[in-house]
């Protein structure tokens, strides 16, 4: 009788530990590399936002980065890999080592510079926009990440960069890329008008917002496979490297992961009408066509200055969103179609910042 219960109770452990072994298989996070997994158990998983930027894009790029930490939650560590001219550098150390020092070193940062393939390089580096062809060669340059969220200058956050990281685990097997279509209506998109090469879907890509798997995208060889896309379409192109990333992903579809237009909003999406249903509102918005500083449609403009004039550390309620919600009762904004949605730029503020300060 001892030994059949000493057999039931061995056997109940076996079954416990089975259990708890399958558990923690599931739990974990999908990696491609054995590398990737074994630095995950030395530390928690890091946000990283990349940045390219060069010329006059100084001061937009900071102002990126600030709409990241206002409205940063401290859920996982943040790191931003800024690319740029080595002219530049010392400017942005110094403006990041003075964040660092009021949100007690709450991030940290990386600072490349420029570096495109020796051939045809003038071409690269002038392609479209100055260096911004260099997310096109973002999985070597940072050959030693898994995963990025790239980012145009002329971005700003208005929500948590943690949503928008978590996107990351809704790719499938396959997918090694996230981007949101370039328009929400057949009757004013561009590429369905006017491109002279294939694009993807229906309306094509914008890549302003760009989650890379670098990872998945070595393994796919994206450099590879762009390089001979330059080659044949260059000729052909309006938009540079976003062009050359459609043409991509029209013969590779099964690729990519598209992401709704909440994450990169534009101008596009409320100039003639609203398209953009955005239901948990504006998460990200993009002032492309230099509509940050335009006073075309005056809500990004004022979005803009708000993030601009607001101090990293201070109060977000009374010197962020308050003022914010001022501006958009400027009459050049409310008689604006753009104007029309602000409730859908306000909507995560007002739910990240009200339970400190009873906003109602």
């Amino acid at each position: 009788m001892k030994i059949a219960k000493k057999r039931i109770f061995v056997y109940v452990c076996y079954c416990f530990l089975i259990i708890m072994l399958l558990f923690w298989i599931y739990k974990l996070p999908m990696y491609d590399d054995p590398q990737s997994f074994m630095s995950s158990k030395m530390k928690r998983e890091e946000i990283v936002i990349a940045v390219v930027t060069c010329g006059s894009r100084v001061y937009e790029t900071l102002n990126l980065l600030k709409s990241v930490l206002l409205f940063n939650t401290g859920e996982y560590p943040l790191k931003f890999v800024i690319i740029t001219e080595r002219s530049l550098m010392d400017h942005f150390s110094e403006k990041l080592d003075d964040w660092k020092q009021v949100l007690k070193d709450s991030f940290t940062f990386e600072l490349m510079s420029l570096t495109f393939p020796e051939r045809n390089r003038k071409e690269w580096i002038n392609l479209f926009k100055p260096c911004a062809a260099q997310r096109l060669f973002l999985p070597s340059l940072l050959s030693h990440m898994d995963s990025v969220l790239y980012l145009d200058t002329d971005t700003l956050f208005l929500s948590s960069v943690v949503d928008a990281w978590k996107m990351f685990r809704q790719f499938n097997s396959s997918q090694i890329v996230g981007l949101s279509p370039e328009h929400e209506d057949t009757s004013v998109g561009w590429y369905n008008r006017f491109a002279r090469h294939p694009f993807y879907g229906s309306l094509g890509l914008n890549s302003g917002v760009m989650l890379m798997n670098l990872t998945r995208m070595r393994n796919f060889q994206w450099e590879q496979k762009i390089l001979p896309i330059y080659k044949e379409y260059r000729t052909k192109i309006t938009w540079g490297d976003q062009d050359l990333i459609n043409i991509l992903f029209f013969f590779h579809p099964e690729k990519l992961y598209v992401f709704p237009c909440e994450w990169n909003y534009r101008p596009d999406h409320c100039m003639y009408m609203s398209v953009c249903k955005a239901p948990s509102g504006v998460r990200i918005v993009h002032g492309n066509r230099g509509y940050f500083h335009s006073e075309k449609q005056p809500a990004f403009r004022e979005i803009y200055s708000a993030i601009q004039e607001y101090q990293i550390g201070s109060d977000p309620y009374r010197h962020f969103l308050l003022p914010l919600i001022v501006r958009f009762k400027d009459i050049s904004v409310t008689n604006s179609n753009c104007g029309k949605v602000t409730d859908k730029f306000l909507y995560k503020a007002k739910q990240m910042f009200k339970d400190n300060y009873n906003y109602e």
